[in-house]
């Protein structure tokens, strides 16, 4: 196999949550560029139709499936019309999440646990439902959890995301327990924990005043752009990660580093 061949993804099925807009779509972008027939989730079925017309424009099979990921009962229906449309599911993708952003001890139970909800609960019930049905039959898989930088620290003044940090820690933690429990199936499981990205919808009104002190402490001199993740989601999604697991990838042009 030569070496750019390791990095092809042709006729694999990838499912990307919360895939319809900000770096899920990049996401789905770059797996879809590299040979992956895409399926994406998300609740608002104009930003799915729009998500579709942009991945088939780019000659990448893509259906999308309206699913409200906070409703457990849904994950199932979710599986069952991917695998019903594209095929077993090869990648899984969980990028849907959410922020709240509240003075610790004033947050919200609410905000919590819609926090926790979207960022812990339903990766978990969602890889749970995909290594059963697809991947621990086949023994392969790859799974994806999308993290933060948020998760590896606490909060700078000013910003109070205490649900957000924590749920994130404990999505990285998942991940390794996840890698080291499904290991012998064949199943990778993997993390990305971006840096700051002006994509991200929600986090723009909650972290926007701190964009340009982020920018300035950045070694890299920038944010994260619409290219930034695409080579690391096609890394952990090919072959060229095959003796990669539990693993967290940080992309955010150095700025943890520091």
């Amino acid at each position: 196999m030569s070496m750019m061949d390791l990095f092809r993804l042709d006729g694999q099925v990838a499912l990307v949550t919360g895939g319809s807009r900000g770096l899920g779509l990049q996401l789905a972008v770059g797996l879809g560029d590299a040979g992956c027939r895409i399926a994406i989730a998300a609740r608002k079925a104009d930003e799915l139709a729009a998500a579709e017309s942009l991945l088939r424009s780019r000659g990448i099979e893509a259906v999308g499936v309206i699913c409200d990921l906070r409703q457990p009962t849904a994950i199932p229906a979710l599986v069952e019309s991917v695998i019903q449309r594209l095929g077993p599911i090869d990648v899984l993708v969980n990028n849907a999440g959410t922020i709240w952003s509240a003075p610790a001890e004033e947050h919200p139970d609410e905000g919590w646990y819609k926090v926790m909800q979207l960022n812990v609960d339903a990766p978990f019930f969602l890889a749970r439902e995909v290594a059963r049905r697809c991947m621990i039959p086949r023994g392969h898989g790859k799974i994806v959890n999308i993290g933060s930088v948020a998760g590896l620290k606490g909060t700078q003044a000013g910003v109070h995301t205490v649900a957000y940090n924590t749920s994130k820690a404990a999505l990285l933690n998942l991940t390794r327990t996840l890698a080291c429990e499904w290991g012998p199936y064949g199943i990778h499981v993997n993390a990305l924990c971006p840096g700051l990205f002006p994509t991200q919808e929600e986090g723009r009104s909650v972290l926007g005043h701190v964009r340009e002190q982020v920018r300035a402490r950045t070694p890299l001199q920038r944010l994260g752009g619409d290219e930034d993740l695409k080579g690391a989601i096609i890394f952990f999604a090919s072959k060229a990660s095959s003796h990669v697991t539990g693993q967290v990838l940080v992309v955010d042009g150095g700025e943890s580093a520091q």
